[in-house]
């Protein structure tokens, strides 16, 4: 083949525009499949062999010249060439340049629309299994934190107003939740990641009688494509990643938002640990919450990746559009984005301090027991919408006076209703509120404690 000249270029008579050549590479970013391209290419070559496509000594050169290419890109001495378009033209024509014309039956059987769905695929299913072991680090620093403090209470909030007391090891287990949900959808979409498209070629699958079972088996595939021209234009797996991304940055982001709160001098809850968080350029005094307000920000970068693939996906008719090159961008930062975020986030839970007894003064406000007292009236016959009522006039009479629910005398409480006692006094602490929810779910210590054991049985902590 002419220098310069396109592997693909026979049918052409002039050469590539410069300006082409750099609208249309992707070996810039898609240079990071390599050892997944390699890969594919070992065990599509072994399968030739078996399938007596290749002879032995034939396929034994070729799987010896992709394996020193692999070792020169590890090394760091492999020269990308932007005129070689991607990561799989790059790595053939090395490989020609090493063994001869013999390389080129590499690609015996084989098109770059499955090749590049194949690399894609094997290398999602290795990046879900990466965020699996962070997601579970994470999960890991918010049962060490529950276990840890399982005595602070803390004010529980809805529309960020105080509402009842909870305890902080509850609070902390509600995130274990969202991020173990989290694991289970990125296990759930792998099993639709490791399927096999290759030897689908270009669409129509192939003329050579390949053993596409063979080489799934050698690459860890669960199965194979049944549809040639579904398999090399799907990337369903791609956007179903991203959303996952997605999914555990918006839950990120929702605890990076409590942490800059409770981080707050008017708050006050946490101490983030001072390895996590940054100075002022003139303030000497600031110790700022920027790795949460960042992954806040990031959170909106990878909404972008999941806009990016639904949109680039939306309009194309079957099969393979060059659109597809586009997909690679934001599954790659999608991907890049939420592991660090994990990583980094992982890290500032294992490290935060929760100040005791500020969090319990807090929970002490807001007339946080006031459903404590509609229930207390309640369990003595009274209608809950009429002890609503009559807890709402206690309150406002609180309000009026100055004081408390736990301050009230019980001759004060009977001025609303003859059905409090003085066993409604014994109510009156934010201990005795978080303990009366003694039910499967509820932030009893009690059942915190349960759940605790429970989650360290199931996950092996």
């Amino acid at each position: 083949m002419a220098e310069g000249k396109k592997l693909w270029g026979g049918r052409f008579k002039e050469s590539t525009d410069e300006l082409v050549e750099k609208f249309t590479e992707s070996v810039s970013y898609d240079k990071r499949l390599a050892p997944f391209d390699i890969a594919g290419s070992i065990a599509h070559v072994k399968m030739l062999e078996k399938q007596g496509i290749l002879k032995k000594e034939e396929a034994e050169k070729i799987i010896e010249g992709l394996n020193e290419i692999l070792e020169e890109i590890e090394r760091g001495s492999f020269e990308w060439k932007t005129e070689l378009e991607d990561v799989h033209m790059n790595v053939e024509k090395r490989l020609t340049e090493k063994i001869g014309s013999v390389g080129g039956k590499l690609h015996t059987g084989r098109s770059r629309n499955d090749q590049v769905a194949t690399d894609v695929r094997l290398y999602v299913r290795h990046e879900i299994e990466e965020i699996l072991k962070l997601l579970e680090k994470l999960r890991k620093a918010f049962v060490k934190q529950a276990e840890e403090n399982l005595d602070v209470v803390m004010p529980g909030y809805t529309h960020l107003q105080i509402a009842q007391p909870v305890l902080y090891a509850h609070h902390m287990l509600a995130y274990y939740h969202m991020f173990k949900r989290d694991a289970e959808r990125f296990k759930d979409t792998l099993k639709r990641v490791n399927i096999s498209p290759l030897g689908s070629a270009a669409l129509a699958g192939t003329s050579y009688p390949l053993d596409r079972e063979f080489t799934a088996k050698l690459l860890g595939f669960t199965d194979v494509t049944r549809n040639s021209m579904d398999a090399v234009s799907d990337r369903d797996f791609i956007a179903e990643t991203i959303f996952n991304c997605a999914m555990v940055m918006m839950h990120l982001s929702r605890l990076s938002e409590e942490l800059v709160l409770w981080s707050t001098e008017e708050f006050g809850f946490i101490e983030l640990p001072d390895a996590f968080c940054t100075g002022s350029s003139i303030m000497p005094q600031k110790k700022n919450p920027d790795v949460s307000e960042l992954t806040r920000g990031k959170t909106g970068r990878v909404y972008g990746d999941l806009m990016a693939i639904l949109t680039i996906l939306k309009g194309l008719p079957l099969t393979y559009n060059r659109d597809l090159q586009e997909d690679k961008e934001p599954l790659f930062d999608a991907i890049d984005t939420v592991k660090l975020a994990l990583k980094v986030n992982a890290k500032i839970v294992g490290g935060m301090k929760p100040r005791k007894e500020r969090m319990k003064e807090q929970a002490k406000k807001g007339f946080s027991l006031a459903t404590d007292v509609a229930d207390y009236l309640a369990k003595k016959g009274v209608p809950f919408r009429e002890a609503h009522r009559i807890v709402g006039e206690l309150v406002a009479y609180c309000l009026n006076k100055g004081k408390s629910l736990e301050n009230l005398t019980l001759e004060e409480f009977k001025q609303f209703s003859d059905k409090f006692n003085e066993d409604v006094l014994s109510l009156m602490s934010v201990e005795g509120s978080v303990n009366s929810r003694n039910i499967i779910g509820g932030t009893a210590k009690e059942q915190v404690l349960s759940e605790i054991r429970k989650i360290k049985e199931e996950e092996g902590f």
